[in-house]
């Protein structure tokens, strides 16, 4: 059976978003960064056991206040991907709140929640930051391509089940 799911990346500015999205379908990673303006819509095709399905992946403008967020750019998600940086604290600080913003508004919707660009922590950044980072579903690199296919992988189960 083939299905479509609108997955959508939230998160800061320069959190990775779009490094993420393009390790994903491109396989691709670039360090020339560019800030994402609006939306930018790609697709891949996840094959699970019992379903062939089609992401639609909004990769939409990063946002310090989820609140603030576009709802036309929200409405008719089947899942959410919350990345932040996890080598800036201000992209971090402040999740739960933008957790509790999305099941808020969206509480039928699944969230995995990603810690971007793992590469460039140290071990005394985790220690430091530990009880921040404990609600991270992954941990990731868009650079390396860590753990990349699994979170979009998790959210597609999420969607299906």
């Amino acid at each position: 059976m083939t299905v479509s799911k609108k997955i959508v990346l939230l998160g800061h500015f320069g959190v990775g978003k779009t490094s993420l999205v393009r390790r994903f379908v491109e396989n691709t990673f670039s360090d020339n960064y560019k800030v994402t303006i609006g939306v930018h819509i790609l697709k891949k095709e996840v094959i699970l056991p019992e379903n062939q399905v089609n992401l639609i992946i909004w990769d939409i403008e990063g946002n310090e206040d989820i609140s603030a967020t576009r709802s036309s750019y929200l409405m008719g998600s089947h899942g959410f991907i919350y990345v932040f940086d996890t080598t800036r604290r201000s992209t971090f600080e402040h999740l739960e709140h933008d957790l509790d913003h999305l099941r808020n508004h969206y509480n039928n919707v699944p969230v995995t929640v990603v810690g971007n660009k793992n590469d460039l922590i140290t071990p005394a950044h985790l220690r430091e930051n530990r009880p921040l980072f404990k609600r991270a579903d992954f941990f990731t690199s868009a650079r390396t391509g860590k753990n990349v296919e699994l979170i979009f992988e998790d959210v597609t189960k999420k969607m299906m089940s």
